[in-house]
């Protein structure tokens, strides 16, 4: 497991310890030697801590602030085995000192073990990928059961998420790379080579990937929707891909998709939450995600970076500083005395009503929005609800080892 030390960025503004916006040094006062993903490195390892269930080896789906007869308190509701194998791959990225205050008596390895069990009985395929991910990275076991059902998966054409079919060419590459299976004929290769053309084929000619393979399956009106999750991922898989195998089609394509999202990037940082996959236009802003700057975006943009693919780090810190500056809302986003960073900024709308009459819109005109969107249904409500696996991609991102150079891949070559 890697002990590797946060990744370098150039210096952001400091924090102190309250967390509290601060304002840049003045004159020629050189920057704080802490930054902001330092501060936030350390948030998550507490906030993880807060989410953990040892009773059961689980996390919870998500934790709450509520506000009870003595005040507001935070409350664990649910369980998730997609959370929980994403927290065992941010967890895999600290000391171990650091790994047991989250999870006391209980290994990351234990932790893996639990979530293994219950993949073999789960249907949810990107639960099933995530966890295969997991083993393969994080413990360097066998994963051949869960490779034997994503086989299964992909090999019958049944429509798949995007996202599903990203982690599965993430984790058919983690089995490859670190326990060692290779070749064209095993299984790993296998799903290698189905999931990158499920995705390659469907991206859109500006770049954007739609939210389900074949996009059909979504119907008429969301057909050519595609959400920020179902860009980061593939940039991610692919990108590793290009690594692994020298695929100078994968890393093209994952520049493409990369380029698109960081030309429609928000002003003040904002990556938007839905696509149209035909045009490379955003359907819908919001909800703004605090996961996708601060963790989501940042981790496939590097990763990129590391496979000698385009270089996106000034909209990596353009998307940083989002949650400092997000001037849809004044109240904090990152809450330190609770070591939780509120998940999103959305609008005041019944039924995410918004985004329902964005993709009709934009499926009978492409481009079409509703005049006066923001007047009526403004984006100014946060959300007070912080999910595991927002802090473990953040664990994941800011604790990855560096790879730049390692790909021989040039960044735009066909063939």
């Amino acid at each position: 497991m890697s002990t590797s030390s946060p990744r370098d960025l150039p210096d952001l503004p400091r924090r102190p310890t309250g967390l509290e916006p601060t304002l840049l040094p003045q004159g020629d006062a050189p920057p704080a030697p802490s930054t902001l993903v330092d501060d936030l490195v350390a948030l998550a390892a507490r906030g993880l801590a807060a989410a953990f269930i040892p009773e059961t080896g689980q996390f919870a789906q998500t934790v709450r602030a509520v506000r009870g007869t003595d005040g507001v308190e935070l409350v664990r509701e649910g369980q998730s085995l997609r959370y929980a194998a994403i927290a065992a791959l941010g967890l895999s990225r600290l000391p171990e000192a650091e790994r047991a205050a989250v999870l006391g008596d209980t290994t990351v390895s234990r932790l893996i073990d639990v979530a293994r069990r219950q993949a073999t009985e789960t249907p949810d395929p990107g639960a099933i990928a995530l966890t295969a991910w997991a083993v393969a990275e994080a413990d360097g076991s066998s994963v051949d059961g869960l490779l034997a059902r994503l086989d299964l998966l992909l090999s019958d054409n049944r429509p798949l998420p995007t996202v599903d079919v990203a982690w599965m060419l993430t984790a058919a590459i983690a089995a490859q790379e670190r326990v060692g299976v290779r070749g064209g004929r095993d299984r790993s290769g296998h799903i290698i080579a189905l999931a990158r053309d499920r995705l390659l084929n469907a991206q859109g000619p500006t770049g954007i990937f739609p939210h389900a393979l074949p996009a059909r399956s979504m119907g008429r009106w969301r057909a050519h929707v595609g959400c920020f999750a179902d860009q980061v991922y593939p940039i991610q898989a692919l990108a590793r891909l290009a690594v692994h195998t020298n695929d100078r089609v994968a890393l093209h394509g994952a520049n493409s998709a990369a380029r698109r999202i960081c030309d429609l990037q928000g002003p003040a940082g904002q990556w938007w939450w839905h696509y149209d996959a035909r045009l490379g236009s955003v359907v819908e802003g919001y909800p703004v995600y605090s996961v996708h700057q601060h963790a989501m975006a940042p981790m496939a943009l590097l990763e990129l970076l590391d496979a000698n693919g385009d270089d996106h780090t000034d909209a990596v810190i353009l998307g940083l500083g989002w949650l400092d500056t997000h001037p849809e809302v004044i109240d904090d986003l990152i809450n330190d005395h609770r070591a939780l960073i509120w998940r999103k900024v959305g609008r005041r709308e019944p039924a995410k009503a918004a985004r329902k009459l964005s993709a009709v819109t934009t499926s009978l005109r492409p481009g079409w929005r509703l005049p006066g969107l923001d007047a009526v249904m403004p984006p100014n409500r946060i959300d007070h609800e912080c999910r595991p696996y927002e802090l473990g991609w953040l664990l994941y991102t800011w604790g990855a080892p560096r790879r730049v150079g390692t790909a021989p891949a040039t960044a735009d070559g066909e063939g």
